[in-house]
């Protein structure tokens, strides 16, 4: 069975990869519905199921993989800051503060689909604006929800962290994901 991470983000190949499973990678030709253009958890699930379908159609018999992640704090949503000043901007309004991050995990395949939104809390302890710029510099969040990665020195911005898989805050929820794909008995 061909298995297929509907990602081109290296961060979900590497998560994907402790997993010891044979897969390729494909580029998802979807274009992601933006922040603000629907409540976040249909953002997420429309984003996610979007990118899984798009592989599917150019790979009709493969098992896909697809996510997608957003950062929720109070009303406000957000997504990939693409810049630093963003990036700056999206921590400064983070500091202190404790933050949703929803991330939508989908399994899809030509006779069958499951998609489940799975939330991670986190609990930014208060930021100074120079803490904020030389995190920024050092790590070059740019590509990631809320503009920090838990895997990196990003974990030093939390008081805490609250969910069930923290892969979830990675971009790929391997807990939820294993259980999936244990049943159709993949190997390496």
């Amino acid at each position: 069975m061909q298995l297929i991470l509907a990602s081109t983000s290296p961060y979900r190949r590497a998560l994907l990869q402790r997993l010891d499973l044979s897969f390729e990678q494909a580029s998802p030709g979807f274009e992601e519905a933006t922040p603000g253009s629907m409540p976040p958890d249909e953002l997420v699930e429309h984003n996610t199921l979007g990118k899984a379908r798009s592989v599917l159609n150019i790979a009709p018999h493969a098992t896909i993989i697809a996510s997608d992640q957003i950062a929720v704090c109070g009303d406000i949503v957000l997504g990939k800051p693409g810049t630093i000043a963003r990036a700056e901007q999206q921590l400064q309004l983070l500091s202190g503060k404790r933050v949703t991050f929803l991330t939508g995990l989908c399994v899809l395949d030509a006779d069958s689909c499951r998609y489940e939104l799975i939330p991670y809390h986190v609990c930014f302890r208060t930021l100074s604006r120079s803490e904020i710029s030389r995190y920024v510099a050092l790590e070059q969040p740019l590509e990631c929800a809320g503009s920090f990665k838990s895997e990196g020195l990003g974990i030093s911005l939390f008081d805490k962290m609250e969910g069930h898989d923290p892969t979830a805050l990675i971009g790929l929820p391997l807990i939820r994901l294993s259980q999936w794909l244990r049943p159709l008995e993949l190997r390496s």
